[in-house]
This record gives C-alpha cells, structure tokens and sequence, in this order.
C-alpha cells in the first residue's frame, strides 16, 4: 500500500448504546451519543483543523483550531469537548471561523522556527497542515527565537530527539504519557510563550528521566519537536506495510513506514485489536537487529564443531543436512531424530517444522519454547477448563473490579497490556499482586496495590490454597455458579479439601511468610470485589508445581464465579510473539495440531490420510529427554529452527553436554547464537519484516504478519523447512503461507474458519473460529466450559526438592526487563543496550551487608550445578534470601546456575527456585572463562580475512 496517515478522527469514540441526529455543513449525520462535533465531523468525510486534539486521549481544548459555530449557541465552541446533540445544526468552514483559525495559527507560527524546507518534518508536520488547511499564507510576526533561547536539543535518548525550538505547547505528549501509556514522565512547566515540555527536574533530561521510551510522546508530536532520528537520517516515509510485532505474546499491530527498502520507523496501529494504537520500547523501536552486521545470510557447514564454518550454496547445505539425516535414520532408526519448533517463527512455518519431524522424519520427537515456559499452561488449563488457552481479549480488563497478577511482571513484560491495566486501575480497580519481588504494580505514579503478598519462591500453590480456604470457609463461594457450571461432587471434594485448618493462611505463614491478615483480606476482595480476573505468567509455570499452579489458578477463578464474560477470566501472559501458535500447531510430542494427543486413532488418520504417510502413535521425546538422550547415545541429530536452548534451558552444562554429544545440529536462526557453537549446519533465518505468514498472541488472537522487505538470505523460514523437507524426500509445493494456513484450517477444528483473505478483511480472529463461533471468541467458556463442566481439582503443597542450606542459604529467582528480550538475540543488537547493558543480581540490603558488598561490586553466584559471576544491585524490591537476575546476556549465562529440576506434569524448568550462595569476586569463573574461549572459537568463519 502507498504512504499516507491513518486518519485521526480527533477526539477518542463513544459506545454509547443510543444514536444522535445532527447536521454538520448541510449533512445528516447520525453518531453514538457523547461523539465529540470534530469526531463527527471527521466519520462523515469532514475536516475540521486541529493542533491539540487526537483520537487516543481525552479531548483538551487548548488549541483554539477547531472552533465551530452552532445555531442557537453563544460564541464559537471548540468542536473537540463539545458533545453532539439532538438536531444540532454545526457550521464548520464560515468567514469568522477562518479569520479566527488563521489568527490562531499566526500566533503558533510566531512562536516557531520557519525552517520547512530543511525540517526533517517537512511535508509530515500537523502544523504545516492546518496552515494550509485554514488558509494561511502571510507571516507578519517574525520569529526570533527569544523563547526559546538556551534550549538545546535533547539528543539523549537512542531513538528519538526532544527540539524544544520546534514546541508548540500543545501538551499532546504529556497527555498521551499520562493517558495512554501512565508513566507521567512529562510535563507543561511555564505559562503562555514560556511554556515548555520537561521530562522530569531541571537536571532530567528523557534519558535519565522515568521515560520509558514507548514512543507514545513521539506518536502524539504534531511538529517536529520529538522525531525519530531514522526519519530524520532516512527520510519521510513513502509507503508503508501493516504487519505484527514480533518480541513479546501482546502482539502488536504496527505500520512499517518505508522509504524504499529501508524501514524509515515502526508506528504502531490504531486499529490493532491488541495495542489499540500504543507500542514498548521494543516493537517501536528495536527493530535495527534485522539489518546488523551480526546477521548471517549465507548457508554454513562443518564437519565437527572444532573447525571452522565453511559459507555455501543453499544446494550444498541441504544436501549435507539430508545425506546426514537419511544415514542417522538407516543407521540408528527414526527415533534417533528430532527438532524444536520456535515460538518467534509464524504460525505456517512451526506448523512445518512438527509434520517434517512427524512426516520426515517418522518420529514424534518435535518439542517448543513452551516447553520451558508455559507447557504448565497447556496442561492445568485444558485439565479444568478443557481448552489450553486464556479465556479473554485484552479489553476484558478494562471491565474488571479486582485485577490478581500473580508470578508476571507486566510493566517488564508485556509493556502495552500493562498500560491498558494502569488505566483500569486508574479509574478505580483494585490490584493484587502475588510476587517474591516489589514490581512496579505494587507501588509507581497513581497505581498502588490493595495487596501485595511477597510469597517465599515455591509456594504459589500454599498461597492460593490458603485464599480458598479463606473463601470457603467464609461462605463466599458462588455456590449457583459452581452448580451451572462445575461438576459439583468434584467441587464439594475439593471445597473439603481446602477448608482443612491445615490450609488455613495462619498454619501456612511460615511457608510462604505471607502474613495471614494481609493473606486473609487479599482473598476476600477477590471474592467480594465485583468482576475478579487473574493474570499470570512463567513466576507461576516455571516451577516443580507449576501445572498444580496453574489449577489452583483456574480453582479461584471457577469457586469465586469468575468466569464467562468481560472483566474476569484467567489469562496466561505469553513471553515471546507466538508461543500460543507454536502450542497451537503440535509442536508438543503428544499433541497434533489443536491439542489432539498423537494416540487417537481417529485424529492420526486425518492427518494420515491427508499427508499421505504413516504417523508414530506413541508420544516422542520433550526437549529435556532428548539431551538426556543425547547424552546416553540414542538421540543423534535435531533441527532447531529459532531457538536458542544453549542460552534458554537450564542448567547449561548438561545442554552443551546433550548438544555436543550429536552427530547433527541444525540450527536455523539469524545469528550464529549460542546454540550455534555446537552446531554442524547453519541455516539462515528471515525477521518477521522478511516473511508473510501468521501471529497467534497471548489472547488468542490470530493475526497476519506481512513481508515488508525482501528476505536477506533470499528464503522465508518456511520456505527453508520446506527445502529440508524436499531434500529428505517430502515432495512439499507450498508456494504461499496462505496454502499452509489453508492445511491447518482443513486439519485443525479451532482454526476451521481462518484463511488468509479473511485475516486480511477483518484484520484479526481469536480462535476457535469456526460454525460455532464464526467470528471468533473474545470471551471463552460464556455458556459453559470447553470441556463441559468445569473440574476442580485437589492441589496438594509439595515443595521443592531445591532446598536453601549452610551452603547455598540463598533462592535466586529469575525474570525479565523492560528493555530486553528473552534471551537477547534481537536486542542485544539495537541500541536497548542502553538501558540494560548486563544482567545484574538483585540483593536486600541486609544480606549484602552481611556479605560486605556494595553496590555495583562484583560478585560470584553459585549453586550446586555451576557458577557465573555478575554485578550487584542491591535494593528491597527483594526481600531477605532472595536474590534476582535476568538472563538476558550470554556473558552471564545465569542458566548454568539452574537446576535439573521441573514440573511434574510437563517438565517446565524450576527456574524460579534455586538454591544458592553469592560471594565477592575479582573476575570471571573458570568456566565463563572457557566459554568465552569457545564461544569465539565455534565463531570462527573459514573464508573470513583473519584480524
């Protein structure tokens, strides 16, 4: 599609359920009722001048623009906070309005540099619009800068410049801080010509201010006071491709404006059902990875992984790669092979990769990130529910009353989604947060919790067995609810269950050191409050009991009535871009595509006789096993498309272990990342600029990702898998992701109803979209539960077998920041790293006092599985004897602390809990030290000039 503006329509729209009848420049207009005169305007083909006003905050009225006449009323109103009325009569272009919006204008142009011709804004500036819109051609106040004198350009932040020459004080950028994104980092100090924009003190400038750097200040900027320095380096835009972010599960929907091949920036779409028109750090503006010197574009082979890689033809590595499978496979049977889907690549290309194991390969050893991560998700949520997924849309939240977040860091890590919930709580919901360490929900600019219950790590499950007990026990449970809808014999099993004394918060506080009375009004709220949702993320899945979590979960939820319309709800928040498609599309060992287990018959002959083989009705082997295979020697080769497990799993050593025991690794990715140091075969990848295909987010929600540019290896990833397929024998012809899509729909009931003209109709579909639901399903489980009644399910406490001691005194748990992504593959390679350049240890005070260490010292983590040495931060956002860090750099590689432990049911790593001891340090650990030699020596390229 060419370049042009999405349309503003000025001030935000009314849902109103009644209509209103008005004429505006001799045209019946019929709007929701609350529509603003300049929104109506605006939805009937009209244009009335603005400079203050836009369509995602709240109507200002400072301007003076948009002043309109209305029969019968006195004056010229603003358009933009005056509401429609019944039979009003609005003129919007008279001889008075022009002569007061051109004296209006005057007075901005006054106060304004007149560089056109050399502004990087030029021909994209509001401005520079509405002069000409109004008419304005003759200059009689001439600049002089006098305003605005000692007021340089703020160049601090990496992305975006603040020229506060080019202000007109129009307060967009503060509005939209406060209202769309609620950091309230800005503000209008001064009055009249000396008002200006200031990110914080005096002192501040937007890099060291509270700024988080959304873009949303940027998005809001009529001029060219805050610009993108890639517009202002590349160019206004001349086209642009509306396509979805690829960092974390919210899914983003973004315009790619372009100027030829080269992205000009990322802004993010009004209409996107996800994002509503906002956007992080990340998917606004960490987009250069796709472009860095880092990215290999060319096909690599060796022999062994001591020698150096060798560039060749596309041809010559899928010939290496499938001469090497097809005599693993005659030597050591199929079982012997497997791969790992990645929950970054499309929904069509991990649909490839599972039925090239599957089909290809002949075994059923494929495994995702999930696994790692959310695979506690797919089983506690299908076990009660029957359906492994959230149960609502992102706007749910904004009708909720009590909002439970528990074991998720959303300002962190789902940056967009937080913003929506900071609304909510604005406007009067109460917050629960469940967490070892103080967020920033707890407690930042006009958002506070009710409760904070900093649970010692490993007891989510005593935690939420307890608020049961409190509920039960005190008559709260929604007792009509529970008959409707739940299996009541099941109900009264576990009600008996939790009520127990032994459950009651008084007996559990020394376990989970949640103070009972904090515990005890915690659990009423949510049982009393009103609409109660809960949110949760990998603090509640990645530990020995997360699936029992996850059911606990989902047994407060169903007790409390919580379930079934808007406001309520249990809602997993996804890490990456599309670990709910990857689980979508069998990328489990037990689960064809829609969560069908590989041993029904019925099921596995759908897909037999639509791929025309014969398929394994036995479950193949999870990540974890096939290492552990690797190890014993029955597991020789993988294919690992856009995963980085060297990095990502835990504990480090037994993955290298696992890896370096194989006869084949093919890693399929952009950059030679860790996991590549022990690889035979590298396969480059495309970014999600460099492909089509879909998203499936964290709400179920399917949408479509568009190529923007061409791939700079020359394949789509899909295409690649379906090269390795043919060259194994596959005979694929796959000649768009839409076919693929198709295939999926033709296979999978959830998805039965999706195709890609539709998606690029409607924009979006939340599954399952089919006869039942053809539009989708914002909501889940309204009528009843996916799986008929909804189960409780008894939750027995079972702690860890990662014990605290004189050794290891210390439980490190681990997560995420704002700035970073996942394991940093992508951001490590965009100016982020300014914001967090290494993974540092969070300490309480006491513990480092008693250790003798200070801020910013060096220090030596370990555990009984490895060691690794990182900075020190010491703050009580963490309580005594616990200790925090992010994973984010390979320099730390703080998985090799990790342990072998794992849910019970899935095997999702116990990241969240792990016994350590932190000491001083002087310098890297012998292993860091080893790694660092071998990570450069595994880097090494044959036919690169030597240094």
């Amino acid at each position: 599609m060419g370049y042009e503006r999405q349309q503003d329509f000025g001030t935000p729209e009314s849902h109103a359920p009644t209509s209103v009848t008005l004429t505006i420049d001799g045209r019946d207009v019929t709007v929701p009722a609350g529509t603003s005169v300049m929104r109506a305007a605006a939805q009937n083909g009209g244009a009335i001048p603005s400079l203050c006003a836009t369509d995602n905050i709240k109507a200002f009225g400072s301007c003076r623009l948009c002043l309109v006449e209305i029969d019968g009323a006195r004056g010229t109103p603003a358009s933009c906070t005056t509401p429609v009325a019944q039979g009003m009569t609005v003129h919007t272009q008279t001889p008075r309005l022009q002569k007061l919006r051109r004296g209006v204008i005057e007075l901005y142009i006054s106060d304004h540099p007149l560089d056109c011709l050399t502004c990087s804004a030029n021909n994209d500036c509001e401005l520079q619009d509405q002069a000409a819109a109004v008419g304005f051609r003759d200059v009689r106040y001439g600049y002089d800068g006098a305003n605005h004198l000692g007021k340089a350009t703020d160049r601090s932040n990496p992305y975006f410049d603040f020229d506060p020459s080019k202000c007109i004080a129009c307060s967009r950028c503060v509005r939209a801080c406060d209202e769309v994104q609620g950091t309230f980092a800005l503000t209008m100090d001064g009055r009249g010509f000396a008002s200006e924009i200031s990110a914080g003190t005096a002192q501040d400038d937007f890099m060291s201010s509270e700024c988080v750097s959304c873009g949303a200040c940027v998005q809001a900027c009529p001029t060219a006071t805050l610009q993108e320095k890639s517009v202002r380096e590349v160019g206004t835009p001349e086209r642009s491709v509306v396509t979805t972010c690829a960092y974390c599960g919210v899914g983003c929907t973004f315009r790619a404006e372009m100027r030829g091949e080269q992205i000009v920036r990322m802004v993010p779409w009004k209409d996107g059902k996800a994002n509503r028109g906002h956007s992080c750090v990340k998917g606004r503006f960490a987009w250069g990875y796709a472009n860095h010197q880092d990215r290999i574009t060319s096909p690599m082979v060796r022999e062994s992984t001591d020698q150096p890689w060798r560039e060749v033809s596309w041809d010559d590595a899928l010939e290496f790669s499938a001469t090497r499978i097809k005599a693993i496979k005659a030597e050591h049977g199929a079982q012997a092979l497997g791969g790992i889907t990645s929950s970054r690549c499309t929904n069509e290309e991990t649909y490839l990769v599972q039925k090239l194991v599957r089909a290809g390969f002949g075994t059923n050893n494929v495994d995702t990130c999930a696994r790692v991560c959310h695979s506690p998700t797919g089983y506690g949520l299908k076990t009660t529910f029957g359906t492994s997924a959230g149960t609502q849309d992102f706007d749910s939240v904004m009708a909720s009353d009590v909002i439970l977040v528990i074991g998720a860091n959303p300002t962190d890590g789902h940056p967009v989604f937080a913003s929506r919930m900071k609304q909510r709580l604005r406007q009067g919901a109460k917050l629960i947060v469940i967490d070892p360490r103080r967020i920033d929900l707890v407690k930042s600019p006009h958002v506070e919790a009710a409760h904070h219950l900093p649970l010692q790590p490993g007891t989510n499950v005593a935690v939420l067995t307890a608020m049961a007990h409190v509920i039960v026990t005190e008559g709260l449970a929604d007792e009509d609810f529970i008959r409707a809808r739940c299996d009541w014999d099941e109900y009264q099993d576990w009600a008996r269950f939790v009520s127990d004394s032994r459950h009651a918060p008084e007996r559990l506080e020394a376990v989970t050191r949640v103070p009972s009375s904090d515990l005890r009004a915690a659990a009423r709220l949510f049982a009393t409050g009103g609409n109660g949702s809960i949110y949760y993320g990998l603090g509640v899945t990645e530990h020995s009991q997360g699936s029992s979590t996850v059911m606990a979960i989902a047994n407060l939820a169903m007790v409390t009535g919580n379930m079934g319309r808007p406001g309520v709800g249990v809602n997993p928040l996804r890490g990456q871009n599309n670990v709910q498609g990857a689980c979508d599309m069998g990328s489990f060992p037990h689960e064809l595509p829609g969560y069908r287990h590989i041993s029904d018959n019925e099921t596995r002959a759908l897909f037999e006789t639509d791929w025309g083989v014969t398929l394994d009705p036995d479950p193949g082997l999870r990540i974890n096993n096939m290492l552990d295979a690797a190890v014993d020697g029955f597991f020789r080769a993988i294919y690992i498309q856009g995963e980085d497990i060297l990095q990502s799993d835990p504990n480090t050593q037994h993955v290298a272990a696992g890896l370096s025991a194989m006869d084949l690794v093919i890693v399929h990715d952009l950059f030679l990342n860790e996991t590549a140091n022990y690889a035979h075969v590298f396969l480059p990848g495309s970014t999600f600029l460099e492909k089509n295909g879909t998203f499936t987010n964290a709400e179920r929600r399917i949408q479509p990702v568009r190529k923007v540019m061409k791939p700079a290896a020359g394949y789509e990833d899909w295409q690649v898998t379906q090269l390795l397929a043919n060259a194994i024998g596959a005979n694929w012809n796959y000649a768009h992701p839409s076919e693929i899509l198709d295939e999926i729909a033709r296979l999978t009931p959830s998805f039965a109803g999706v195709s890609w003209s539709r998606l690029d109709e409607v924009g979006s579909l939340q599954w399952p979209v089919n006869d039942q639901f053809p539009d989708g399903a914002p909501v889940m489980h309204v009528e009843g539960f996916a799986g008929g009644k909804g189960k409780f399910v008894v939750t027995d406490y079972v702690p860890t077998d990662e014990k605290t001691g004189p050794r290891f005194p210390l439980l490190l748990t681990t997560g995420r920041i704002l700035s970073q992504y996942n394991v940093g593959a992508q951001t490590r390679r965009t100016a982020n790293t300014a914001w967090h350049p290494e993974d540092l240890l969070e300490m309480h005070p006491t513990d480092a006092e008693n250790r003798g260490l200070s801020d910013g010292d060096w220090t030596r983590l370990q555990s009984r599985t490895g060691e690794t040495t990182l900075r020190i931060k010491v703050t009580d956002r963490v309580a005594p004897g616990v200790v925090y860090t992010t994973f984010h750099h390979p320099a730390t590689q703080a998985n090799v602390v990790t342990t072998e432990f794992s849910d019970w049911a899935t095997n999702c790593p116990e990241y969240k809990v792990t016994a350590v001891q932190v000491l001083p340090s002087n310098g890297p650990t012998d292993w860091q030290e080893a790694y660092v030699e071998l990570s450069d020596r595994s880097r090494r390229i044959a036919n690169e000039p030597a240094e």
